[in-house]
Order: C-alpha cells, then structure tokens, then sequence
C-alpha cells in the first residue's frame, strides 16, 4: 500500500523538538506506508529554504506559490514563473484569496491568484488553492481565468456540497486534510460523501491540523494514514482502495509517477 500526503509544509516541522531531520519525518511517514509527499512553499524565499532542507529526494516534490496571506512580505510573478518552471516544481501554489484574516488587500489577493492561474496555464502545471471567507470570488477567479486549462485542487476543504459541485464542475480535484475527522465538521463529510473517489485527494497540510486521534500535536505527513482511514470508512471502501485510488488522483493531477517505492 502506498499512501500520498498532497499538502505538506515541511520546513515548518519542530526540527528541534520532535524530528531529527526531513530523513527523520521521512522514515516516520514510511511506517505508515506514507511514501510520497508533495512539500508546498507560501513565499518566494520560503521555496528557495524549503528546496535547500529538503535537497532532491524521489518521493518529494515541490510546489512554489505565495500565499494570500504572504503577500505584504513582497511578490515577484517574474521570479515567480521562473522558480516554478523547475522540473521538480509540479504545482503552482499555494495561491487563492483569504477574506477571513485579510480584507484589505483583496485586490491585491485577486491579482496574485489571477497570476498564478496565468502562470500554470503557460507551464501545464496544476494550482493548489486556499479559500477562507471568499468562495463566491474563488469560484469567479477560477472561472474567468479558465483554470481548467491547468487543472488544480482546493486543498483543505471547508466549504458545503454545493462549493464542491462547481468545483468539480471545473474539473478540479477536492483535498480532505484532519479536518475532516474533527467533530463539528458535518458539512465537510457531507462533501466528503458527495465527492466521487476519482476527484478526492487526501493530506495532512502539516504542521497544522493534525486529525483524532492526533488533535493539539503538530501534524506530520505520517498522519495522512489517519485521514486516508477516516475517509474510506466514509466512502466505505477499504483502506487500500483509498490508498489506490488517491494516489493515483495525485499522478493524474500533478503528472508525476509516484511507483518508485
């Protein structure tokens, strides 16, 4: 069985606390038949750090993109299409619009996310999308920049059913992280029941949002196991068909071969 954590930020790991090093996350993700993860970036210099930690590795990838709510620390969408073109970048992200923490600078959000969109449809690299507080305007961006040309997954999903139709209607793929598993987050699994196996994705989006039986520690790619077991007996299928089938959604997307193991 071969587990895939599609949302991981592992330069922000307890380097000091709780894992030696990346090997040590690594090999913890590995006993749980976690064996391929993708390591995305928010900022710019956080690529570049993020790339150094983890050096190239045959089950990690990278995705470079600027957060929404990265963008007062500076944004460059030339350096942007250029890091992003790098064979070991797959993805564009993570972009998207955050009205929840961030109003002021929606502007801006919409340009960035609108740039992002650009940038993957000239690079043939998917997006990976954040939403919080702003699901009519993701939806018109996704839209009007007609990002099914690229492809892309709302990662972490929060939102109802109604939000994942339009989304599949775009051909995008769905990510369940931890949340999922969390008590008060019905409408999530409603979603969760809705969406077709061949469009679910599963992560861990660690370090935060670590899933029962894990709630109040940091989150790490290992406990993608957890979420991956919550949402089989879900969709009720076993857990290897989910392992199968989410893997091989992450292949479909991201255009990578994931089989090396």
């Amino acid at each position: 069985m071969l587990l895939v954590d599609s949302h991981c930020h592992l330069d922000c790991l307890d380097y000091e606390n709780l894992h030696k090093d990346v090997d040590d996350v690594v090999i913890k993700a590995a006993d749980r038949e976690v064996k391929f993860m993708l390591a995305v970036a928010t900022t710019l210099p956080g690529f570049r750090q993020m790339k150094t930690l983890i050096g190239e590795r045959e089950n990690i990838v990278f995705s470079c993109g600027i957060h929404p709510l990265n963008l007062d620390e500076g944004y460059d969408f030339d350096e942007l299409a250029h890091l992003a073109g790098g064979n070991e970048v797959v993805a564009l992200g993570e972009t998207g619009l955050d009205y929840y923490y961030q109003q002021d600078n929606a502007e801006l959000q919409r340009t960035s996310f609108r740039e992002h969109i650009r940038i993957g449809r000239k690079l043939n690299k998917p997006v990976i999308v954040h939403t919080r507080s702003a699901r009519d305007d993701t939806l018109r961006v996704l839209r009007e920049e007609h990002a099914q040309e690229c492809g892309g997954v709302l990662h972490c999903f929060t939102e109802d059913k109604d939000t994942a139709k339009e989304l599949l209607d775009l051909g995008f793929y769905i990510s369940f992280s931890g949340i999922v598993t969390f008590r008060n987050a019905e409408q999530i699994r409603e979603a969760a029941r809705y969406v077709p196996l061949d469009r679910i994705l599963i992560e861990t989006d660690s370090p935060y949002l670590a899933p029962v039986p894990h709630r109040g520690k940091e989150n790490q790619p290992a406990y993608v196991r957890d979420v991956a077991e919550y949402m089989a007996v879900l969709k009720g299928v076993s857990i290897e068909e989910m392992a199968k089938v989410t893997t091989q959604n992450f292949c479909d997307l991201f255009h990578v071969e994931v089989y090396k193991n």
